[in-house]
């Protein structure tokens, strides 16, 4: 019974068990909104393999930080005197 795994008739029995859980008007929304959502899952997956390609074939340029010796309050253009 077990080596088997699933047989036809266990996907009969799962099926008619769906239908009559659900009821047969909201079957078709739900096969609706799973395809959506199935196309959605294939275009980002596309999008981001496609962004990976063009990310490995184009060298990173080198990113440059650049630092400040001055404090932020040297180099404030304020005319206000300092709060004591």
């Amino acid at each position: 019974m077990l080596r088997n795994g699933l047989e036809p008739w266990h996907l009969l029995v799962v099926a008619i068990m769906v239908i009559l859980l659900f009821g047969s008007k909201k079957l078709p929304e739900a096969a609706r909104g799973l395809g959506k959502s199935m196309r959605i899952l294939k275009s980002e997956a596309k999008a981001m393999k496609e962004e990976s390609n063009v990310a490995e074939s184009v060298p990173a340029e080198p990113t440059t930080v650049h630092t400040s010796t001055e404090s932020p309050a040297a180099t404030s253009n304020s005319t206000e005197p300092p709060a004591n």
